[in-house]
């Protein structure tokens, strides 16, 4: 891998960090709780599109690794491990599956897969089926946050496509 790879992949993921880092800070955006905008995700969807899927997958474990243990909440690691490997697996296959095209789509999906396994990990722990009762607020909430990540990393894709450009050669 090349050193350049290698440093702008670090960034991506440092960025990352801080913006999971700083929305756990915010207030919640609705009455209810666990929906979050996903700020993170923005950055895992530009490295879906530019570097390989292994990359953006290492990047949202260290995201999520580094995520619960600055923010201190051991179960932060469950919660965000399911939703985000059931996250990543969707984003993958829609970016496969539309070729790289409709950037919002596959974040689109992506949200809802996040909440999924977020709701699975909370049905698996509590055991209780009351907790599935609450995906269907949080699928509505996974598709109105993954547009809005998904136009972020589309338009964010345009002021970094000279990075890429110059990274490639």
């Amino acid at each position: 891998m090349k050193t350049k790879k290698i440093v702008s992949l670090a960034l991506f993921t440092a960025l990352a960090l801080i913006l999971s880092l700083i929305e756990s800070a915010f207030p919640p955006l609705a009455p209810i709780p666990g929906i979050k905008l996903g700020l993170a995700n923005i950055i895992t969807l530009i490295i879906l599109l530019n570097y390989t899927p292994a990359d953006a997958f290492l990047a949202l474990l260290v995201r999520i690794i580094l995520t619960s243990f600055f923010a201190g909440q051991a179960m932060y690691l469950l919660y965000s491990m399911a939703g985000g490997l059931l996250c990543f697996l969707a984003m993958w296959s829609v970016h496969r599956l539309l070729k790289g095209h409709f950037v919002f789509l596959t974040s689109m999906m992506g949200g809802c897969f996040h909440n999924i396994g977020q709701v699975l990990m909370a049905f698996i722990l509590t055991r209780t089926a009351g907790v599935l009762s609450y995906l269907p607020i949080l699928l509505i909430s996974g598709i109105l946050t993954g547009l809005f990540t998904g136009l972020c990393a589309f338009y964010s894709q345009r002021y970094l496509a000279i990075l890429f450009r110059s990274e490639n050669k």
